[in-house]
């Protein structure tokens, strides 16, 4: 051996990634969901995940977790090839995510929540239930989490369910856990509380992907952050390199140069208010919220997860009961957490979710459509069908709702006609006010035209419409949008807002830095 070769030092071998993404393509039907997406996760870090709402972030990790298979690219796991998606254990043994919804069984307790569908077994095939309690037990000592085995998971607050989906991850020796906004519902003491317990994780060899819309938590918990938009990778990089502002314009893709411009447009309205909602408290915790909508009025209530935008839409229009502050309707106030008491003062609204709250699968579109005015569609309580379509059809054609005809079963139509029928409900009753929470969710590009169309002749008739979203698309109709975060109303931008200033403000940045 050679004098040099005998001074050398020894080289290091570096470890392979956690977990890797590579040339990723998903699509669903004509929808790019990925495209030549990747993502390296190396060990022993917490790595973050950000971009807007269709960026590809919740599609990356269903290919992540073995629940979505890529069209093409691959996913490797320490420098394996990931397991085949039946092999489940394979999977969790990997990798686990605990998701902003929580899946806890709320009648089980803890140990039981823990160890669903693989408990320990004594003799026979009864289950050993102390042996099961013991290893619950043992498990959250390990990683000094303070959740009692016997207790049932309803009696469990927000936090103590998180930790218990951490804790059930960690079960299955997942070094690998992905948290899918795990601060959405927290206070900041218990934000406070997750990150030790995530920093703690790290330093015994715990690897996390943190996906979060709040850009302060990422630059206090992640060491690394990639960046999705529009179905690709943007940018991976040392969060400590990436200033603020250079993150918010790599998820908006607008110019860097323009992300600190406040618009100057403003509309002058002196026309009477309709929509007053005065000192509202719709979150446990959150502050006090007043703003006015005015006859003719378009304004957006913008706002990523938890921060209270969705509560306030569904508090205004019924669905919930407020726990301070008040709403009213052209001067009149309608019983709080009454839907049918909003629609008779002239609120009219699409839900967030047109599955669950939005229509009724086994009534036709027509049924659909004017099932909150009966006085349209019948006199002295007597049902005209007649009348029905009628109505039914004025509202086909003007929403372009693509059906042989209103007899139609509404579950017989796509996602984006059914969103049309949702809108044609919400117009029937010919509103003073109408609130849309999310209307363009999910739906193609012709349907999201047809719909925010509605909103300009609205504007046009006197109608007062509160925008309720997070997508920039939504919020570009408006004279007005509120930015919220974590149920506060942080800022205010009149039309021609930039989408580096709005997205700052709903990602809780308060100023652009450098």
């Amino acid at each position: 051996m050679s004098a040099a070769n005998a001074e050398r030092p020894p080289e290091t071998v570096r470890p392979a990634p956690v977990a890797e993404a590579r040339g990723i393509v998903k699509r669903y039907g004509s929808t790019v969901a990925l495209r030549d997406a990747g993502i390296v996760i190396e060990p022993g870090e917490t790595h973050a995940l950000v971009g807007r709402n269709g960026a590809g972030k919740s599609t990356l990790v269903a290919i992540l977790t073995g629940l979505q298979a890529p069209d093409s690219g691959e996913v490797l796991f320490n420098g394996e090839r990931a397991p085949g998606l039946a092999d489940r254990d394979g999977w969790r043994q990997r990798v686990a995510c605990v998701y902003q919804k929580s899946t806890i069984i709320p009648n089980l307790t803890v140990a039981e929540n823990l160890y669903l569908n693989r408990q320990p077994h004594g003799t026979g095939t009864s289950i050993s239930w102390r042996q099961m309690r013991d290893s619950a037990r043992a498990l959250l000592e390990t990683w000094n989490l303070s959740i009692n085995v016997n207790a049932v998971a309803r009696e469990l607050n927000v936090e103590q369910r998180q930790l218990l989906e951490i804790a059930r991850a960690l079960s299955f020796d997942a070094r690998f856990i992905i948290l899918d906004e795990p601060t959405a519902q927290l206070d900041r003491t218990a934000i406070n509380r997750l990150f030790r317990r995530i920093r703690a994780m790290q330093h015994d060899g715990m690897t996390f992907l943190f996906i979060s819309h709040h850009l302060e938590e990422i630059y206090e918990i992640c060491q690394r952050v990639t960046v999705f938009r529009d179905a690709r990778h943007i940018l991976t990089d040392d969060v400590a390199a990436v200033p603020t502002r250079a993150l918010v314009a790599a998820m908006t893709g607008e110019a860097v140069a323009d992300a600190a411009v406040r618009p100057t447009m403003t509309r002058e309205n002196d026309e009477p208010v309709l929509l007053d909602v005065s000192e509202l408290v719709a979150i446990d915790g959150a502050p006090p919220v007043s703003f006015q909508v005015r006859r003719g009025e378009v304004v957006g209530l913008a706002g990523g997860g938890g921060s209270g935008k969705t509560e306030i839409g569904e508090t205004i229009v019924g669905l919930r009961k407020p726990l301070a502050g008040s709403v009213s309707v052209g001067g009149r106030t309608p019983k709080p957490g009454n839907v049918y008491d909003a629609l008779r003062n002239g609120v009219a609204f699409v839900p967030q979710d047109r599955h669950d709250q939005g229509y009724v699968p086994g009534l036709s579109v027509a049924e659909n459509m004017t099932m909150t005015v009966p006085e349209r569609i019948g006199t002295h309580g007597v049902f005209s069908p007649k009348r029905r379509d009628a109505l039914a059809r004025r509202l086909i054609d003007a929403l372009s709702v693509k059906t042989p005809g209103p007899e139609l079963p509404v579950s017989a139509l796509s996602g984006g006609n059914q969103q049309k029928v949702v809108m044609g409900r919400a117009l029937a009753s010919e509103p003073k006010v109408l609130v849309l929470i999310a209307p363009t969710a999910g739906v193609d590009v012709r349907s999201k035209e047809t719909l925010l169309g509605v909103v300009g002749e609205m504007r046009a008739r006197g109608t007062s419409v509160l925008v309720v979203s997070d997508e920039l698309d939504d919020l570009r109709v408006c004279d007005r949008v509120l930015a919220m975060f974590r149920g506060a109303v942080v800022d205010e931008f009149d039309a021609g807002w930039a989408d580096n200033a709005l997205v700052s403000a709903m990602e809780g940045v308060s100023e652009i830095h450098d």
